[in-house]
């Protein structure tokens, strides 16, 4: 059985601390770039081939899911390669798409 939490259990700062990764997963390129390391590491390169954006647009989204703690990266000679830092993202995320497969699936029925 799931605690019951209340905002009164978390401070402000903490509270903003989860607004900032909220709001770092409010974005589709992101989501595509946390999807895109979720079974190892990956570099920039590597990435910029795997979702199509450009090499400018992958470093800056991946150094604001690094600022959220939500990647880490490891410099490596001329290569920063980056990881999943906090794997309940992943969890949030398909728990997340399950809940919408149901959605469209029960809205599908009823057209």
């Amino acid at each position: 059985m799931q605690r019951r939490i209340s905002y009164q259990t978390f401070s402000n700062e903490t509270i903003e601390l989860i607004a900032a990764r909220f709001r770092a997963l409010g974005e589709a390129n992101r989501l595509k770039l946390i999807m895109a390391v979720e079974h190892g590491e990956k570099n920039v390169s590597q990435l910029v081939a795997a979702t199509g954006m450009s090499q400018p647009n992958v470093s800056s989204h991946l150094q604001t899911l690094a600022d959220a703690g939500i990647l880490t990266r490891r410099k490596e000679r001329m290569n920063v390669f980056y990881a999943i830092a906090d794997p309940t993202i992943c969890g949030l995320y398909k728990q997340v798409f399950g809940s919408l497969q149901k959605r469209l699936t029960t809205q599908a029925k009823h057209l």
